[in-house]
């Protein structure tokens, strides 16, 4: 009886030692940050510039931008600015940190720290630099992951950030036009202007499904009006035309279609003896999956919509695949679902 109690003290005492080396193996792994598997062998940025001077903090940083380390870069210039905020490379440093945001992808980051340089130092040499990269920042904005992978249309996006990268090279146009930046940021500017122009054509066209007409006539007059010489500008006379013919309104719509006639004579709204197609559904040419079905019997009325950029833009033509007899060729449906890589 008093052996089989001792034995049972004796198994208790080795199973608790057994949980206290447990417990103080887990103890020191997490305390050491489990060095012993291979994990927190990375030092901090802050254990490997300790003691750096200012140029030792420049020279790292420089190393990291050549290396496309933008992180442990973008760490590091916060830093060198923490620690030297009026020293030497201060106002480069700053410089520096908003091109590493802009190409780590932080772009919101990228802005802020623009902004934050242009309100600090509004007449320093290179202040049209933070204008050009919030600028692009801007722009990536408005853009997809998947636009480089995938054909998407991003005038039909939210264009809040277009209209803001439009603001900001318009200012740096208006401020440095001789800047090195200027002819980059021109080119920009007549493609935002384009899709701007493009957009409002995208809500005219909304506005004619939700049958508000007169709100889609204003909007093509918002085209034909601020946005001339774009490609948009054909369609915004087309819904002029369109939406003051429902309303009952033909002689703005005879106005619109004379404009229309006198300067884009090609476009598709236009039958051959120039005479504006009222009934014609520019954007949905095919039949219906309903009127394929019921073989035509059935066939829901679509609104009137308008889209002439096959024709009017020149980036949209010249994407689109022709044929040896110049005419456009459609591509195949094991082409769309390989995204152009098999055909």
């Amino acid at each position: 009886m008093v052996a089989n109690a001792a034995d049972s003290v004796s198994r208790w005492e080795f199973y608790m030692k057994n949980v206290a080396f447990i417990l103080l193996i887990l103890s020191l792994s997490t305390t050491s940050g489990c060095s012993w598997l291979g994990w927190g062998d990375e030092e901090t940025v802050e254990d490997d510039t300790a003691g750096y001077t200012e140029k030792d903090f420049y020279e790292k940083i420089q190393s990291s931008l050549n290396a496309n380390n933008w992180s442990v870069a973008i760490s590091n210039l916060q830093l060198l600015e923490s620690q030297f905020p009026f020293g030497k490379y201060a106002e480069q440093g700053q410089l520096e940190l908003i091109y590493a945001q802009f190409k780590s992808g932080d772009h919101e980051e990228a802005i802020g720290s623009a902004d934050r340089f242009i309100r600090l130092h509004p007449q320093h040499p290179n202040v049209d630099y933070a204008f050009y990269v919030k600028g692009l920042s801007e722009i990536s904005q408005s853009s997809g992951f998947f636009d480089n992978f995938i054909p998407t249309d991003n005038t039909k996006r939210d264009i809040g950030s277009a209209r803001e990268a439009f603001a900001t090279l318009t200012e740096l146009l208006s401020r440095f036009p001789k800047s090195e930046y200027a002819p980059d940021a021109r080119k920009r500017l007549v493609n935002l202007r384009n899709n701007l122009a493009r957009a409002e054509i995208h809500v005219a066209n909304y506005y004619f499904a939700r049958g508000a007409y007169l709100a889609a006539a204003n909007r093509g007059r918002y085209v034909v009006e601020n946005f001339q010489q774009s490609p948009a500008v054909p369609d915004g006379l087309a819904v002029m035309a369109q939406a003051y013919n429902i309303l009952e309104m033909q002689e703005l719509a005879d106005n619109a279609v004379r404009v229309l006639v006198a300067n884009y004579p090609e476009h598709p709204s236009l039958d051959a003896m120039g005479n504006f197609d009222y009934d014609k559904r520019l954007l949905d040419r095919e039949n219906s999956l309903l009127g394929k079905l019921t073989f035509g019997l059935i066939d829901p009325v679509q609104p009137p919509a308008f889209d002439s950029r096959h024709i009017y833009n020149k980036v949209a033509r010249e994407a689109g695949s022709t044929s040896d007899d110049g005419k456009k060729q459609s591509r195949s449906i094991w082409s769309r679902l390989t995204f152009g890589l098999m055909d």
